[in-house]
């Protein structure tokens, strides 16, 4: 657990900003409520919030959020998050991160070397060291064994900024010199062509560089997503499980714009979005499908030289970005998501031709999800043979958790 303060000044607390914190957190344990929109929404509380009380909601909110049973276990708030006990969780946060605790009546009577103790204690026992659910911790050692111990500890640390540089309007050299004139740093990645990684976090989505499209917010390993499809300029390309296009827009850019590639997604309003998209990052050869019926697939049948199926999964490699995911699975989805994601592949297979390419790719670490759907797929469909895979560890690549296989249709 990453204990200290990244500064060393000392943190100033300021009531206003705490209370919005603590009405956030009382979003998302009470009434279910995404810490990404109950961020958003604490940040939107006061007009004059400036970038270090926007930081310090943020980041406090997902600290908390991330270590909630840790905390919740050394403050003994037995999981009832009223508004005395979410002042204890952010009491427990400051002690453990080293900070002074200011002299207000909240924060009266904390108990500090206990707090100290209590924490020492608990890191021996890794459900609460790394502050994880019991069935979560039995089945990530059950499929992972010793490697657990590495993967979660690397998912609970905070995820860095990367971005994707749009090809179709610049280079990433030229877009890390324009990003430093907007006095954002960043420096690029080995291995990884398109992508700049923040040094320090910025709103970058206010930039007009963003607006003009010259990049998108994409992490590093669902970058290597679209470079293992291997996408040719004017192929016939389906994104058959696309939601608001992060990949596809990546295709295009890798296409340049040449082909044709369809987006497909159950969900209208996603692909939407894609659209929208789309329109700022000048990717022009985009198609959008609702799959709405079996029919939508039937009929695309035999067609594309490269379908991507970006399966539905459990979401278990992007912890890191998503904390609250941890409180929020339950063991019976991963079971009907297994079932989904054997039921998509051995559907939308079939929109691959003669010669053709399927990549099947999940932000998941579990081998359930992800090599042995493979097999159990390759042994119910002799048409396809495994050409290739790649699984992207957490803990060895720094970034988030990843699984991709490339089959090749006889």
């Amino acid at each position: 657990m990453n204990t200290k303060s990244k500064e060393n000044k000392p943190l100033r607390f300021h009531n206003n900003l705490v209370n919005a914190t603590v009405d956030a957190l009382n979003y998302i344990f009470n009434d279910g409520v995404y810490a990404d929109k109950a961020v958003q929404t604490a940040l939107k509380r006061d007009a004059r919030f400036g970038a270090r009380d926007r930081k310090f909601i943020a980041e406090t909110i997902y600290e908390i959020v991330r270590w909630k049973r840790l905390y919740n276990e050394i403050a003994e708030t037995k999981n009832h998050f009223n508004k005395k006990n979410l002042w204890k969780l952010v009491a427990v946060w400051a002690v453990v991160n080293g900070h002074n605790l200011p002299d207000w009546k909240e924060f009266a009577k904390t108990p500090v070397r206990r707090i100290k103790g209590r924490f020492k204690e608990l890191q021996k026992i890794r459900k609460f060291k790394e502050s994880i659910p019991d069935w979560l911790d039995a089945l990530g050692e059950k499929e992972l064994g010793s490697f657990w111990d590495e993967e979660i500890h690397a998912l609970n640390q905070q995820a860095q900024v990367v971005l994707r540089t749009n090809t179709l309007k610049t280079t990433a050299h030229r877009l890390q010199q324009l990003l430093e004139k907007e006095d954002i740093a960043t420096e690029t990645l080995r291995f990884y062509p398109d992508a700049l990684v923040l040094t320090e976090r910025k709103n970058v989505f206010q930039t007009k560089l963003f607006k003009d499209g010259l990049f998108e917010v994409q992490d590093a390993s669902s970058q290597k997503v679209a470079e293992f499809c291997n996408v040719k300029p004017g192929q016939r390309v389906i994104d058959a499980c696309a939601g608001a296009g992060g990949k596809t827009l990546h295709l295009a850019a890798q296409m340049e714009n040449k082909g044709q590639l369809i987006a497909m997604d159950i969900y209208a309003n996603k692909l939407t979005e894609l659209k929208r998209r789309a329109k700022r990052n000048n990717a022009h050869n985009i198609q959008t499908k609702v799959i709405d019926s079996t029919k939508v697939i039937k009929k695309m049948k035999n067609s594309a030289d490269v379908v991507l199926i970006d399966s539905p999964c459990s979401g278990l490699g992007v912890l890191k970005r998503n904390p609250d995911a941890k409180w929020k699975l339950q063991p019976e989805f991963l079971d009907k998501i297994k079932a989904t994601q054997a039921e998509i592949l051995n559907n939308y297979a079939q929109m691959v031709k003669d010669g053709g390419t399927l990549v099947y790719a999940t932000c998941s670490i579990l081998p359930s999800e992800n090599e042995e759907q493979v097999k159990k797929f390759l042994s119910l469909h002799n048409e396809f043979e495994l050409v290739d895979s790649k699984s992207i560890s957490v803990a060895k690549s720094g970034f988030d958790g990843f699984f991709m296989a490339k089959m090749k249709k006889k």
